[in-house]
């Protein structure tokens, strides 16, 4: 006697009958940025101001520009010229800045990658989800 088992596909049918998880729900992320603490963590250089800002389908790019060239360090020497920046935040979570055409920071925005950063998540409802 021989046991034999038959597999058949399930029908298109059937797989559309199976439950989705909670997990594939959209989920809202909106991200504040502290953009002049950032840039003065990153260039070292403090008085941060935004003197333009332009938005895309995927991203909104910041232009900025740091004021009376002081610096962080009392003994550090002012500098001579402001500088110039632009930082990008794209819609999925990732920043692009650039100071003086130099680039300082290219990845995904997080906690642990930029702590001026703070980052909510919401269900499309608005309700908000809490992470452990």
């Amino acid at each position: 006697m021989s046991d034999q088992i038959k597999f058949t596909p399930p029908t298109e049918i059937e797989l559309n009958q199976v439950e989705h998880p909670a997990w594939d729900e959209p989920v809202i992320c909106r991200v504040e940025v502290d953009l002049p603490g950032w840039l003065t963590k990153l260039t070292g250089q403090a008085h941060w101001e935004v003197y333009s800002e332009e938005e895309e389908d995927n991203c909104i790019s910041f232009a900025m520009r740091s004021s009376h060239g002081h610096r962080l360090h009392k003994l550090a020497q002012p500098t001579e010229k402001a500088l110039q920046a632009e930082v990008t935040l794209y819609h999925n979570g990732y920043a692009v800045v650039d100071v003086d055409g130099e680039s300082l920071f290219d990845g995904a925005l997080t906690h642990a990658t930029n702590d001026c950063a703070r980052l909510s998540y919401y269900h499309v409802s608005g309700e908000p989800i809490a992470l452990n």
